[in-house]
């Protein structure tokens, strides 16, 4: 979040030269060049679902890209930010299913309320540019974890780059080549803002959606805001006002609440006095469910090894290097015999 924050506000910054459909395109175009020619991509053996996910994905990322930076053209980084994260918000919030869950979201979307509630300070203009990169969003969060269950590798990653730039790339040399050749120094400036903004953010989200939830990556980004409303102060002079702080710290506050139940390992709880069948299932907490697994499959991957194995309730749990990692379903309800799970990479 600090880096994709600072590119924007080195993108803003020459605003004066460049429009933001031309910078958001050299930034998308620079950025899926860099990352093809580390990464090489093979497109051999690539299947259907793999081809879907790549496309959607970096069609999202190219109109996420041109609806933000038409926003910041108009509003403070940090609002434009706040703005944005409505979409991961509401993302979170239909994916909750714990009282805790809701709170965390409900103080989040709390203090991104505060940051754009109506005032005369704020272009509607930027506003509604926001509410579009918010949709945006969103989908990115969906899309990105998919890919990256897709693809072991930052292939997929590559590959979504250089669709997004395919797709961008003409509508912003029809509405900025003449800026660009007048100015030419920012391509220079594209070029920087590409890594900060792309490069690294794009790479970092992949792997931390490997590692948790969407719902919990939704509502880790509520943390972009108040490193937008820093940067944008320290580089552009955006200093916001009393109620913007409050904004902030409800933010960080659920931010850090999220990434605390991220960490925290689920475990298997001893049974109650009296109950002498063993431990429970951490899930659905069936008794004797924390026991007994039985092995389905396992899979090496660049995180280890990942082991598949079915409880005697019936979840399918994930062990990653002999740790509980999480449950891939429940495989036939509570103290039921469910089928076979579908392995993931």
């Amino acid at each position: 979040m600090a880096s994709l924050q600072l590119g924007a506000a080195v993108a803003k910054g020459v605003y004066g030269q460049v429009g933001p459909v031309a910078m958001a395109g050299v930034r998308l175009l620079v950025a899926a060049v860099v990352v093809c020619a580390v990464v090489r991509p093979r497109v051999r053996g690539l299947d259907g679902a793999q081809w879907r996910a790549v496309i959607a994905f970096g069609a999202v990322i190219a109109l996420m890209n041109t609806l933000y930076f038409q926003a910041i053209a108009h509003l403070p980084i940090g609002v434009a930010s706040a703005v944005e994260l409505l979409g991961p918000l509401a993302l979170a919030a239909a994916l909750s299913r714990r009282p805790r869950d809701l709170a965390v979201v409900a103080a989040a979307t709390g203090g991104v309320l505060l940051l754009v509630a109506p005032g005369a300070d704020l272009a509607w203009v930027g506003l509604l540019w926001g509410a579009g990169a918010a949709v945006c969003r969103g989908a990115y969060v969906v899309l990105s974890h998919r890919v990256g269950r897709e693809f072991d590798d930052a292939t997929g990653l590559a590959l979504a780059l250089a669709v997004g730039a395919g797709l961008l790339t003409p509508v912003a040399v029809a509405g900025g080549a003449h800026q660009v050749v007048a100015h030419p120094q920012v391509l220079a400036v594209g070029v920087l803002v590409a890594v900060l903004s792309s490069v690294v953010p794009y790479a970092l989200d992949l792997v931390v959606l490997r590692r948790v939830g969407v719902r919990t990556f939704g509502v880790l980004l509520a943390l972009s805001p108040a490193v937008g409303a820093v940067v944008g102060a320290l580089m552009l002079g955006e200093v916001l006002g009393g109620r913007e702080a409050a904004a902030v710290l409800l933010i960080v506050v659920a931010s850090a609440a999220a990434a605390r139940a991220a960490t925290a390992r689920p475990a298997a709880a001893p049974a109650p006095d009296g109950d002498g069948s063993g431990d429970r299932c951490p899930y659905c907490w069936a008794p004797g469910g924390g026991g007994g697994w039985v092995l389905r499959s396992a899979h090496r991957t660049s995180e280890g090894v990942v082991e598949y194995c079915s409880a005697p309730c019936g979840c399918v749990v994930v062990l990653r290097e002999g740790e509980l990692a999480g449950r891939v379903s429940d495989a036939g309800g509570r103290g039921g015999r469910g089928g076979r799970p579908t392995p993931r990479r």
